[in-house]
């Protein structure tokens, strides 16, 4: 099988730290430039206002970014269309015991994977998982554990008690590999589009 952590919390003491730091050094920034103080002013407000304007391009690209994810249409009787995406990927979205999960679909993957926090945002009870398999992936080796899906749907195609794995590795998303790309009958790439065919 083929498979393709944030920031610590400060502590109170910490923020507290910094936060007098930052103040002394504000305090002495104003004192050794009092009689340019005017300029000052203004350039602490320009970059306020750039800090501004960049944290609004963050937010306006999080509301955005949806919107530019590729198509993913059901063309009806069990064909489905999928768009590459901006990495070169097929990605889709498939509903995991009734919860939606982003996968790569990869050929060169062997089965099913879920990454350990998709697997629980699908009430898969993660503390009672058996690591009994190894998986080689590029960041080294990873242990696996055997799982069976509810339900796994995918623009209306509906399958059940679908053999999936779940890794403890480093995983960037789910992936759909070709276990279950066997159960459709046509399998073609035209271009940028890949399309399933049940």
């Amino acid at each position: 099988m083929l498979i393709y952590e944030g920031m610590e919390s400060f502590d109170t003491a910490r923020i507290l730290y910094l936060s007098l730091l930052l103040g002394a050094v504000a305090f002495y920034y104003v004192i050794a430039n009092r009689r340019t103080l005017g300029a000052m002013v203004r350039h602490a407000v320009l970059w306020a206002l750039i800090f501004i304007g960049v944290l609004s391009a963050v937010g306006l690209w999080q509301d955005v970014r949806p919107r530019l994810a590729p198509a993913q249409i059901s063309r009806g009787d069990g064909i489905i269309a999928v768009d590459r995406d901006m990495t070169g990927h097929f990605s889709v979205r498939a509903a995991v015991n009734g919860t939606p999960v982003a996968f790569l679909v990869d050929t060169g993957a062997s089965n099913v994977v879920l990454s350990m926090e998709d697997a629980e945002r699908a009430g898969i009870d993660i503390g009672n998982l058996v690591f009994t398999g190894r998986a080689q992936t590029a960041n080294g080796t990873v242990r696996t554990a055997p799982v069976t899906l509810d339900t796994l749907d995918l623009e209306g195609v509906h399958d059940r008690k679908v053999r999936a794995y779940v890794t403890d590795g480093e995983l960037f998303g789910s992936l759909l590999g070709m276990d279950y790309l066997r159960r459709y009958e046509r399998i073609e790439i035209q271009r940028d589009k890949l399309i399933l065919t049940r």
